[in-house]
């Protein structure tokens, strides 16, 4: 695993094996995750998520404490996953990064408690599974809109969006901090802490 450019998120690039049966690797080891993250991670949902080509889901976050840290992979197809800065107080607020993920090279990405979490498929019936801290609680949930012209996601030339009415009618991050319904960076620094500490 390697640390991406936004504080509390890395990329995890597994050792495939392959021979003419097909291919083995594994996606998620506890040890070297709790050895790079510096604590393990808590599993409470597990999600499978199939779009065409184009579909944009996001940007999700939760309300933190708990907020809810996910460990992203796509098992078929491609996807271009976005991991967005939303922490009031962040050095890094409002940046972006951007990783594909695909059934070739099986990248993961963990995002920690209070980032922003985004996808859009490549291919037709990019299937992505992702491992969650928390649970779906709808009224901990919210949204940023992908396309809020600020952020500048370069999401990829040639596909039109496809977004859930709840995502297209999402704030942007300018319209969320001003509702108040962003993370702060220094509340979810001090959840993280809880988690190794204990407390």
């Amino acid at each position: 695993m390697r640390p991406l450019g936004i504080e509390g998120a890395w990329v995890d690039t597994p050792r495939v094996f392959a021979d003419d049966r097909g291919r083995f690797h594994e996606w998620f080891k506890d040890g070297d995750f709790q050895t790079v993250v510096g604590q393990g991670l808590r599993l409470a949902q597990a999600n499978c998520s199939r779009s065409v080509r184009g579909t944009l889901r996001g940007i999700h976050f939760a309300a933190v404490p708990p907020g809810q840290a996910k460990y992203v992979t796509c098992v078929s197809g491609a996807v271009l996953d976005v991991v967005v800065d939303i922490r009031v107080g962040s050095p890094g607020f409002g940046t972006w990064e951007a990783v594909r993920l695909d059934d070739t090279n099986h990248r993961c990405v963990y995002l920690s408690e209070g980032l922003g979490h985004a996808f859009m498929a490549l291919e037709d019936n990019s299937t992505v599974v992702y491992l969650c801290s928390e649970g779906y609680a709808p009224r901990r949930e919210f949204g940023v809109n992908p396309l809020d012209p600020a952020l500048a996601i370069s999401w990829p030339d040639g596909l039109t969006p496809l977004l859930s009415d709840k995502d297209a009618a999402a704030p942007t991050l300018e319209e969320a901090e001003r509702q108040g319904i962003l993370p702060s960076f220094e509340e979810c620094a001090a959840y993280r802490r809880s988690l190794v500490t204990g407390a």
